[in-house]
């Protein structure tokens, strides 16, 4: 299914908020992820999605210190009364690995920190990193939608309460520089 096939999308990725911000400026095409505390383990569910930023957890220490500057630590549980929706993502390589030496070779690519990278990994050690290349959209006019109880939670994957159309978006960066950082990507 193409771009242009889909009109309405409801699936979203949860994701912390700096690095929403990082995908939807072409900083980084990159996600690490392991999985939110109610998962066994991460699973990309839908290869095509929205961004829904998140605060709760975010920490300066855990970021590269271009990023650290631009997250404002929230208490646990604290949410916003509206989440601003302003990107769509498609993934175009899932990459599983465990070993410190292959997530040290990306370490241009993504925004956290050493700390953050060993943490990941010492949690649910027996489980790899899965590493996301995303080919993001920004939306001409981000949509504003209203926070919803289902939306909370550790977990990555929600389901939006109305659906945003897919019909205004233009990409991030162009086709050929994003060929090209997958490409030394995969190289790795």
């Amino acid at each position: 299914m193409t771009l242009a096939n889909i009109s309405l999308l409801k699936h979203a990725l949860k994701e912390w908020a700096i690095a929403v911000s990082a995908l939807e400026t072409g900083k980084t095409i990159v996600l690490l992820r392991k999985g939110g505390i109610r998962e066994s383990k991460f699973q990309p569910k839908y290869d095509r999605f929205w961004l829904y930023p998140t605060y709760e957890h975010q920490q300066p220490h855990l970021l590269k210190p271009e990023y650290a500057t631009d997250v404002t630590p929230v208490e646990s549980g604290w949410h916003p009364e509206t989440v601003r929706i302003g990107s769509y993502a498609e993934i175009s390589n899932v990459l599983t690995i465990s070993d410190r030496q292959s997530v040290a070779a990306l370490q241009p690519y993504h925004i956290w920190s050493e700390q953050m990278i060993r943490d990941r990994l010492k949690w649910k050690p027996q489980q790899p990193l899965t590493v996301l290349l995303l080919r993001v959209y920004r939306l001409l006019e981000p949509q504003t939608i209203v926070y919803q109880d289902a939306y909370g939670g550790c977990k990555s994957w929600i389901e939006l309460v109305e659906p945003i159309s897919t019909k205004q978006l233009t990409p991030v960066i162009d086709d050929r520089r994003y060929s090209r950082q997958v490409a030394e990507i995969m190289e790795l």
